[in-house]
């Protein structure tokens, strides 16, 4: 179950990034989920709190397209190695990379974070300003 989980949610990232739609993602989290990364020091959660998260991120960028090098899952976790290339809203182009760890109760996800350098971002969106 895990391996399709975390398949699942990589599709659901697919969506949202193509789409702009948080709600095929917000659906694979569980009441009482948590939701952040190392961005931001908020937690956001369970389902609704998932889909303010990605909504959130996703209106970072004008355009975005994650690769996934490599997914390891157990039963109750995976771990999401990433690289991600877009454009952000101020038209800077932006590449990235990082983790994200799931964990699992089932076939909810009940916590994810996603571990990045948050620099890589501001760096990019600084650059029309030097």
């Amino acid at each position: 179950m895990s391996r399709g989980l975390a398949e699942r949610f990589i599709d659901a990232l697919h969506t949202l990034e193509a789409d702009r739609d948080a709600d095929v993602l917000a659906a694979l989290y569980a009441d009482g989920a948590v939701a952040g990364n190392t961005a931001t020091t908020r937690t956001f959660d369970g389902p609704e709190g998932a889909r303010e998260f990605w909504t959130g991120y996703r209106d970072t960028f004008s355009e975005i397209r994650s690769e996934f090098r490599s997914v390891l899952a157990d039963d109750e976790s995976a771990a999401l190695e990433w690289r991600s290339n877009g454009t952000l809203g101020g038209g800077d182009d932006v590449a990235y990379e990082g983790v994200t760890v799931l964990e699992f109760d089932g076939d909810r996800i009940t916590r994810s974070t996603a571990y990045f350098d948050p620099r890589a971002i501001v760096a990019a969106g600084d650059a029309a300003i030097r």
